[in-house]
């Protein structure tokens, strides 16, 4: 049964300058409707778009000097 007391809460962890860190298994709805998956126990997605996978993290938000 859907959010019974049983159910563990999806956690979700921000970071300052960097992705959203998801425990998973997870399922994302993009802009346009489709639905990508990932069935890891955590995926980072990404919050600056950036990335050549997102909604997956690449780490490009990361300063390159």
């Amino acid at each position: 049964m859907p959010n019974s007391p049983a159910d563990r809460p999806c956690r979700i962890s921000l970071r300052r300058r960097g992705p959203l860190l998801v425990e998973g298994p997870v399922e994302v709805e993009l802009e346009d409707g489709s639905t990508v998956a990932s069935d890891r126990f955590r995926v980072a997605l990404c919050t600056c778009r950036r990335s050549r996978r997102y909604p997956w993290c690449d780490t490009s938000h990361r300063d390159r000097t």
